[in-house]
């Protein structure tokens, strides 16, 4: 089973973003996502940005993954 992480991109240059993925930055692809820019949330999956969505879904996301895993996950920043 593969899971995709939402983040927030931090920077977009030459087709690639960092993205911060629950506080830690991430190098994606956007070779999949047409449009995205700087502060645009994502979900990033196998190192490519695949679909754009909306802070709170981010959040709330990140919120299941950390109770589902019993691991502290980190707020978007």
């Amino acid at each position: 089973m593969c899971l995709g992480i939402p983040g927030r991109i931090i920077e977009v240059k030459d087709g690639m973003a960092v993205v911060d993925v629950a506080g830690a930055r991430k190098t994606a692809s956007m070779a999949l996502l047409e449009g995205a820019v700087k502060d645009d949330y994502v979900i990033v999956h196998a190192g490519f940005a695949i679909e754009r969505i909306d802070a709170e879904k981010a959040e709330e996301t990140l919120r299941l993954i950390s109770e589902a895993s019993g691991v502290q996950v980190n707020e978007i920043h």
